[in-house]
């Protein structure tokens, strides 16, 4: 496994935590509307990093894409749960509009995950 898969994985590791860690706190008296949403993100994309990152490393999508997608699916869900927690929490936005900037970008990796696998690498 190459280095920036296996950091890949473990971020996925720290998402999944995180995403469960947001869904209790949503249950016990957070904001559901806040924090369910963030806790989705993390859990979802955790998901879709360990999956990509499968993809790349048996060479079955062009690897490079492939590992871009699954850094752009961990920054911005990242992106997009911290903004939602942070309002939780502090009241406060991470930054203006990060939430949707953390969507967009996980629009981007979604799409950038389409071309990686619809142009094989060249051998």
């Amino acid at each position: 496994m190459s280095r920036i898969s296996r950091i890949l994985v473990i971020l996925a590791g720290v998402m999944g935590a995180g995403g469960v860690i947001l869904a209790a706190l949503s249950s016990h008296g957070g904001d559901a509307a806040l924090l369910g949403p963030a806790s989705s993100m993390l859990l979802f994309h955790a998901s879709a990093v360990l999956g990509t990152v499968a993809l790349a490393e048996r060479c079955l999508i062009q690897p490079k894409g492939a590992l871009a997608a699954a850094l752009g699916f961990v920054v911005a869900s990242l992106l997009f749960a911290a903004d939602l927690t942070m309002r939780q929490y502090s009241g406060h936005r991470l930054f203006p509009l990060a939430a949707p900037t953390g969507g967009t970008f996980l629009i981007l990796s979604w799409l950038l995950l389409v071309v990686t696998a619809a142009w094989p690498q060249r051998l």
